[in-house]
């Protein structure tokens, strides 16, 4: 049986009904990119057994959303009323990214997913990065084709030996899509920088003395991710800890003793 991932849900109104959705291409890229079985988990908050889950589970994908993690869990006021907020996510996802962490189930973070671990771990974020002086404005045209806005925006500087470059198979400069107006600001204890983009702000970092595969990404690698080779890379260095993971859950099982 492939590896199972967890894909968080959003909670979206569509029309007059309340619905939990996850977007194709982050199911489409763990199935082709890390070759695993996606399972879709609802923003249920309090009333998911944690635990109970990450031991079904060979690893956590948090994805990229509309929505923006609420500024209360770190300390600050709503900045934009207008902008889309998702309390039910925040509820399900800061706790699972703390117990993921310290069981050692793989993590890849997107987008959102990447501010969810920085503000789960004690850290805060811009409400708007292009507000700031001397950044860039970081948001896509949203008037654009999809390909124009998931187009190559700006260059990385990856840190050599790190995490990331491991995972790319090199520490070279990347160019990479842009499609946030937040990011982060003050960065949380025991996250390591693994890349930041042209202005200084911080775009990849991986959890320092992690016992499983942990990075998260400011960017989307999971778009069109079969016709991006270095997205490939990252999502086949997932997909590999998720099968490391399976095989070891698969030895404690075939160790229990029978009743």
């Amino acid at each position: 049986m492939k590896p199972v991932v967890l894909i968080p849900a959003c909670s979206r109104t569509l029309g007059l009904h309340p619905f939990h959705v996850v977007g194709s291409k982050y199911v489409e890229a763990v199935t082709q990119g890390a070759g695993c079985l996606p399972l879709l988990l609802p923003p249920l908050g309090e009333a998911i057994e944690i635990d109970e889950l990450l031991a079904s589970a060979d690893g956590v994908m948090l994805t990229g959303s509309a929505s923006n993690v609420h500024p209360s869990h770190f300390g600050q006021e709503v900045a934009n009323p207008a902008l889309p907020l998702d309390p039910a996510r925040d509820a399900t996802t800061l706790p699972l990214v703390r117990r993921a962490i310290a069981l050692g189930v793989p993590l890849l973070a997107i987008c959102r997913g990447f501010q969810e671990v920085n503000v789960a771990l004690g850290g805060s974020l811009h409400q708007a990065v292009h507000a700031l002086p001397g950044m860039r404005d970081h948001r896509e045209d949203k008037h654009a084709p999809l390909d124009v806005q998931y187009g190559p925006a700006h260059s990385l500087r990856v840190v050599p030996g790190g995490a990331l470059a491991l995972a790319l198979g090199s520490g070279a400069d990347i160019v990479v899509n842009s499609v946030h107006g937040q990011g982060v600001d003050r960065l949380a204890a025991g996250l390591v920088v693994e890349a930041t983009a042209e202005d200084g702000l911080i775009e990849s970092f991986s959890v320092a003395g992690s016992r499983g595969f942990a990075l998260g990404v400011q960017w989307h690698p999971e778009w069109k991710v079969r016709e991006n080779p270095l997205s490939m890379k990252i999502f086949a260095a997932f997909g590999s800890a998720c099968r490391e993971r399976a095989s070891l859950r698969c030895a404690l099982r075939e160790r229990e003793p029978m009743t």
